[in-house]
């Protein structure tokens, strides 16, 4: 269904699809990065960029409407070496993904993604790029299961094991969070829905009944 829906959208609309995004999503990061790495050398300032791009729903009614973009945009760390590791990954994940799927695909997953993100901030007045990246880094993992990364340098673990991970963690999430935590996760994980939760679930479905029959039908 999804793949039809596409399809159609791609006819009249791939070529409005933006090349190599998460480069210049990343790029864009690095700079507010860079930035605030400056400005904060000075102990007299108080201000941040990453103040001016924040999601907030009074100020966005009030008028500063750019933050109910920019905030995608917002590094997660004020480390040098995390922040190149951040956005190196970033890179990495929807380099992988178009590559797979193709521009125009990869563009929809991704404001997909983003349009949740503003829709919760909205509902509940915040809003995190944290659970829209990481919609990127599951599509990734069920995209390329097998594909291996270096955690704490070192360990090879395979991206499945690191997206079983973090479903872990949205469930728990899920279950004990606040009433505006779920809704940033259910409503920004839209697009990992549209594009695989059909699969997911059968994959799921099967997956137990198969280990239902083995274990309690002997």
């Amino acid at each position: 269904m999804i793949d039809k829906w596409l399809n159609k959208l791609e006819r009249k609309y791939g070529r409005f699809a933006v090349p190599d995004l998460m480069l210049y999503v990343t790029l864009t990061m690095g700079l507010v990065f860079v930035f605030d790495l400056f400005v904060s050398r000075n102990p007299n300032n108080t201000f941040t960029l990453n103040s001016m791009l924040e999601f907030d729903r009074d100020l966005i009614l009030k008028g500063q409407v750019w933050r109910a973009i920019t905030f995608l945009v917002i590094p997660h760390t004020s480390s040098i070496l995390f922040a190149a590791l951040e956005l190196y990954f970033f890179w990495m994940l929807g380099t992988g993904l178009e590559r797979q799927w193709g521009t125009f695909r990869f563009n929809v997953y991704f404001f997909l993604g983003a349009i949740g993100c503003i829709i919760a901030g909205f509902i509940t007045g915040e809003a995190s790029n944290t659970f829209h990246y990481m919609s990127i880094f599951l599509a990734f993992a069920i995209v390329y299961p097998n594909f291996e990364i270096l955690l704490f340098f070192f360990i090879p673990v395979k991206m499945k094991w690191l997206g079983l991970a973090d479903g872990v963690v949205l469930a728990i999430l899920l279950i004990i969070g606040n009433w505006s935590t779920r809704v940033l996760i259910l409503v920004s994980m839209i697009n990992l829905v549209l594009f695989f939760g059909r699969d997911l679930w059968d994959k799921i479905f099967y997956t137990c009944r198969r280990y239902y029959y083995k274990w309690f039908k002997k």
